[in-house]
């Protein structure tokens, strides 16, 4: 039904690859993380928590972790800092 209409579902794999690019484009163009509480941001947010999830549980393999965690490291540079400390 979808190819006749000229549409294609995506792979897994494909999924994971364009949810990884909405996430680096986010934070490099937004300079902050991802935000739980923002309806628009709420999705990649999940996203993001699944993987980490995934990685620490061991089960993200190759490449997806080598690229997980470059996303991470982009992400720990803009952690909030405590502004009363």
């Amino acid at each position: 039904f979808l190819q006749s209409r000229g549409l294609v579902a995506m792979t897994q794999n494909e999924r994971w690859q364009k949810n990884y690019e909405e996430v680096m484009h986010f934070l490099k163009s937004n300079r902050r993380n991802l935000s739980k509480y923002d309806l628009g941001e709420r999705r990649l947010y999940t996203w993001l928590k699944h993987n980490r999830k995934e990685m620490n549980a061991g089960m993200l393999k190759e490449p997806r972790l080598r690229m997980f965690r470059e996303l991470l490291v982009l992400s720990e540079q803009y952690k909030r800092k405590n502004q009363w400390v």
